[in-house]
């Protein structure tokens, strides 16, 4: 296990170093992208309005403020649930270039196969901490598909955004996985001790 600085936009040969409980730290720009984004994207055919090659991308659809001169300002920016989203990641990073996602609670086996051909990485991220990741977010600088608000596509820029754990690596290992194994473990040895 490693702590290691990353600045966006990342190759796939920076991701493929990268192994199951690495902490990471991200510098650059990180996009959020939530359902209604990606189902634009996916189910209706129309691709991204800017260019992915290379992105970090969180699951958050943020608490904003819109100001008089048409930015916005952060209010509250979280992160939530990957596994409802696991059938996009696959198509972000084989057909757009996306290389990492970051959220919570993982993505299924068929995705993490996905991420091993195709070189993702899975970043988990504490559930609860949306002050810190607000904070870690320098400036929202865009924001594409405003009809969607808040599940719009945002670019953020961050600044020491993490700590964030390698919780599904680009070899195919899964964190989720190893807990669920070991927690089955522990439940067979606990029921034949009853």
């Amino acid at each position: 296990m490693a702590e290691i600085r990353l600045q966006t936009p990342l190759t796939e040969d920076v991701i493929r170093k990268l192994k199951l409980e690495d902490t990471v730290y991200i510098d650059g720009h990180v996009y959020g992208i939530r359902d209604a984004t990606q189902i634009r994207i996916f189910d209706q055919g129309i691709a991204p309005p800017t260019d992915l090659t290379g992105a970090v991308c969180i699951h958050t659809a943020p608490g904003v403020k819109k100001l008089p001169n048409g930015k916005y300002e952060k209010v509250c920016i979280g992160t939530t649930t990957s596994t409802r989203m696991n059938r996009f990641f696959p198509g972000l990073i084989k057909q757009y270039g996306v290389r990492a996602m970051i959220g919570k609670a993982g993505f299924l086996q068929d995705t993490v196969d996905a991420m091993k051909v195709d070189g993702g990485v899975y970043l988990a991220i504490v559930g609860g901490a949306a002050a810190l990741e607000t904070e870690q977010i320098v400036e929202i600088e865009q924001v594409w598909r405003e009809d969607l608000m808040p599940e719009c596509l945002w670019k953020f820029r961050v600044k020491d955004f993490g700590p964030l754990i390698v919780a599904i690596d680009a070899h195919g290992n899964s964190l989720y996985k190893n807990v669920k194994a070991a927690a089955a473990d522990r439940m067979k040895e606990l029921m034949a001790n009853l």
